[in-house]
């Protein structure tokens, strides 16, 4: 008879928990409920974690969450025997920690007498006669709250067993279950005071009195897709009479029947054509919108032309003739070249002219007081003196070489400014405190904008890591320690963490990075090596990203001038290589490409023209072996005035015409026709090289070598 009553006791419905006898499914309040159906066995996940009798003798991936089913089943026997002080049936799990104490209750019954249990190692439970409590601690004369702060229900100040405090600014107060309910939702990283924000101190008493904090994300963070609306872009024509034939969810990508949202709600759009607007419009608002601002302008202004400021210095620009976002056409990726991509700002660009003087080689100081101007318009040409410095001819009277020349040496000491670090031709941005009050993130930004717009050479030293924390490509691609700048007293941390063989290894060199970890938010408990992996991907975060958000923040507000950044933002993949990669050196093939021939109409002139232009490419060839006295960058230099190829290309591309001799000195030999006509050279007109029309190689390649050699010592070295 005994063993059929002590079969029939601990014979449990298969959804209800073997250790508390509920169903219930609550995990804010019982933990996550596990069934192992194989086993016929389900189970609280805080059940496990509070009964006295089991322990996580397994791995993570064993039984439940490293809980063996035999030693839980060992459990349930030991437990079939002990009464619940609540609910007075048998299988009391639980039991106070104090040995003196002999009450044993199920987890689900301890909550409703009081009992306190700490989900930390050891994982003891205390009974109400012996539970640990809060001290007031506060000045009598403070006004205490009258709502949870939580739930913000009213709430009698006075501590208990359900009413709890916060220990730091004692001014927020909440019921025991929505603080559980809130420690559940938020997890260990999320879960802080709701007032004043304090998350150690907070989360060290929330576990003193028993609330229960996953070691996990926050549960927002894990649910899949759960910012996905925020991706979705209103792409409809409200207009009361849509004009396009293919409907009103039609949108181009430019033009009269793209859809133009409204810049206040967002919430309502229109087809151009079909609200009369200019084919370049991009700032419209809806009705509803207009009456509600009283139509009045300012509150229509686009926020793209809105102005910034420093953060430092508090300099003010103004809105109309400081346009540090313009407008330009969105291209299709059909568009293809970068320099195409950027060629498309080049229309936003205006007559009007600024004048940056130069002291010596001090491009950057030079360039920043450029762009802390009051009246700074990045619309403006730059034109550029040099002073107190002795400058080749070319740069003194060439306005064209000498903005090149000077967009070259800033490209060159932005590089080595102290807002980036790292080896030369893969940086990343520096934390450097200086900066941040200068604001010179911002600067640089702006002026590596106007560097590729107005003709500057391609940047081609961001490092990988640095162009994802910007743009995100390689898209949604986890930083790995191989981003960090190298040598770096953080990347040697890191690296050592990420190479730790063993668990005792492991765990010496977190001790002796407590300092790191305690700044990285990640000074937290690692009981196997398979955690290693998530801690660095946590520290390699904190470092690029989470220490460095402000100054990433004002390079890419920086970088939006002329609308550069949201350029790069649409075509990523396109300019990758031209931000990251050191700029291809000139080729025959390349330089060829590069120009176009001006050939006559008539037949007699074309087939003379056809011949040089076969010396032009084999001159081309020889230059690249090095069998001629002039190279391809001369070439380059001497008929175009840059240096270097820009970033927005050559505009216009440089071409190719020739000079045709009269007819009357034909009979002369070649080699005089420098008595009668002026060597070959740059025309008038910006990127055209003249040439001879000769009817042998070495004439043609004399007269070049001649005309490019006398002229290229004018050009700077």
């Amino acid at each position: 008879m005994g063993k059929k009553r002590r079969s029939k006791e601990t014979t449990v419905p298969q959804d209800c928990c073997v250790l508390c006898r509920i169903s219930d499914d609550d995990p804010a309040l019982f933990g996550e409920k596990f069934t192992l159906k194989q086993h016929n066995l389900t189970v609280h996940y805080l059940c496990l974690l509070t009964s006295c009798g089991v322990y996580q003798r397994g791995k993570e991936n064993e039984g439940i969450m490293g809980f063996l089913v035999d030693d839980i089943r060992k459990e349930v026997r030991r437990s079939s025997f002990l009464t619940c002080a609540s609910c007075k049936r048998k299988g009391a799990c639980v039991g106070c920690n104090i040995r003196s104490c002999r009450k044993m209750v199920h987890f689900p019954c301890g909550r409703k007498l009081g009992f306190i249990s700490q989900f930390s190692e050891p994982f003891p439970s205390y009974c109400k006669k012996h539970a640990p409590s809060q001290t007031l601690s506060v000045d009598p004369n403070t006004s205490l709250p009258q709502s949870c702060s939580v739930c913000l229900d009213s709430i009698d100040p006075v501590l208990s067993y359900s009413v709890l405090k916060c220990p730091s600014c004692h001014t927020s107060w909440f019921h025991r279950e929505c603080v559980q309910r809130q420690a559940f939702s938020a997890g260990l990283f999320f879960f802080k005071c709701t007032l004043c924000n304090n998350k150690d101190r907070f989360q060290q008493e929330m576990l003193r009195m028993g609330i229960h904090i996953p070691e996990r994300d926050a549960s927002w963070e894990l649910e899949a897709n759960a910012y996905s609306d925020l991706l979705e872009v209103y792409e409809h024509c409200d207009s009361p009479s849509c004009l396009c034939e293919h409907g009103r969810s039609h949108s181009d990508l430019s033009g009269w029947f793209e859809v133009v949202r409204c810049i206040l709600c967002g919430s309502r759009g229109t087809h151009r054509k079909c609200s009369g607007l200019k084919v370049n419009t991009a700032d419209w608002a809806c009705a509803d919108c207009t009456q509600a601002t009283d139509g009045k302008a300012s509150l229509v202004t686009s926020p793209q032309v809105a102005q910034r400021r420093s953060l430092a210095s508090k300099r003010h620009r103004s809105s109309i003739h400081s346009p540090i976002s313009c407008k330009r056409p969105i291209l299709s990726e059909k568009s293809g070249s970068p320099e195409e991509l950027l060629q498309s700002l080049g229309p936003q660009l205006h007559p009007g002219i600024v004048q940056v003087e130069v002291d010596g080689d001090q491009a950057l100081s030079a360039g920043l007081d450029l762009v802390r101007r009051a009246d700074f318009n990045a619309t403006h040409l730059v034109s550029v003196k040099f002073k107190n410095v002795q400058q080749p001819p070319s740069i003194v009277q060439d306005a064209n070489a000498a903005r090149q020349h000077f967009l070259k040496l800033l490209h060159q000491q932005i590089q080595d400014s102290a807002v980036f670090e790292g080896p030369c031709g893969s940086k990343n941005l520096a934390l450097d405190a200086q900066a941040l009050r200068d604001d010179l993130y911002f600067d640089v930004g702006c002026l590596l904008a106007l560097c590729l717009v107005h003709g500057g050479p391609f940047l081609g030293f961001f490092s990988p890591g640095l162009y994802q924390c910007l743009f995100n490509y390689p898209p949604n691609c986890p930083l790995t320690v191989g981003h960090m700048t190298p040598q770096s007293h953080f990347t040697q941390q890191v690296t050592r963490i990420s190479e730790a063989k063993s668990l005792e290894e492991l765990r010496g060199v977190l001790e002796e990075s407590w300092e790191f970890l305690q700044l990285a938010g990640c000074s937290r408990p690692v009981s196997d090596l398979e955690d290693k992996q998530k801690l660095v991907e946590d520290l390699v975060s904190f470092t690029m990203i989470t220490r460095m958000q402000l100054p990433l923040q004002r390079f890419r507000e920086g970088l939006q001038t002329l609308g550069v950044f949201k350029q790069v933002q649409l075509f990523p993949s396109v300019f990758y290589k031209n931000f990251c990669e050191a700029a291809v050196h000139l080729t025959a093939q390349a330089l060829g490409q590069l120009f176009s021939v001006h050939f006559s109409t008539q037949e007699d002139k074309l087939n003379r023209e056809m011949v040089v232009v076969t010396f032009w490419r084999h001159l081309l060839l020889e230059c690249e072996v090095g069998r001629s006295s002039i190279s391809l960058q001369d070439i380059f230099r001497f008929s175009t005035g840059a240096e270097e190829l820009p970033a927005a290309g050559i505009l216009p591309p440089p071409s190719i015409s020739f000079i045709h001799h009269p007819e009357s000195s034909e009979s002369k030999e070649e080699e005089k026709w420098s008595d009668f006509f002026p060597p070959p050279g740059r025309s008038t007109e910006a990127g055209t090289l003249q040439s001879f029309l000769t009817s042998t190689y070495k004439a043609f390649k004399s007269c070049m070598e001649q005309a490019i050699s006398h002229h290229i010592h004018l050009l700077p070295a």
